[in-house]
């Protein structure tokens, strides 16, 4: 069974930083698209970052430059780095695992989920 678990959100003030964590099982990530996305409320869930089994990167424009995605395949884990974060980066953060090997953004695509993690940009 594929389970995947968010950590490292919380409160933090406009220009703090967090990492998000996604710890995996059931599931070896190496050769998978894993992707973040974040559910802000009343709106859309969108793509904020994904990384390809080699190691490529993509980003949401709205992050780019302050938001760094990586992976460490012994842990099995994939991390989110945010720094200078704004108050719209408010929202829910959840990744996902793809396993069709697609570079792609869109939630629709992905075939597994974590429950989300709770990121909260306020003074």
């Amino acid at each position: 069974q594929v389970q995947l678990v968010e950590s490292g959100g919380g409160l933090v003030q406009p220009g703090g930083s967090l990492r998000l964590s996604c710890a995996a099982s059931g599931i070896t990530l190496d050769y998978y698209f894993i992707g973040w996305f974040r559910q802000a409320p009343g709106k859309e869930r969108e793509g904020v970052s994904c990384i390809s089994g080699s190691g490529n990167t993509y980003y949401a424009d709205s992050v780019k430059g302050r938001f760094t995605i990586s992976r460490d395949n012994v842990k099995n884990t994939v991390y989110l780095q945010m720094n200078s974060l704004k108050p719209e980066d408010t929202a829910v953060y959840y990744c996902a695992v793809q396993l069709g090997f697609i570079a792609t953004m869109r939630a629709s695509q992905y075939d597994y989920w974590g429950q989300g993690t709770q990121v909260t940009v306020s003074s």
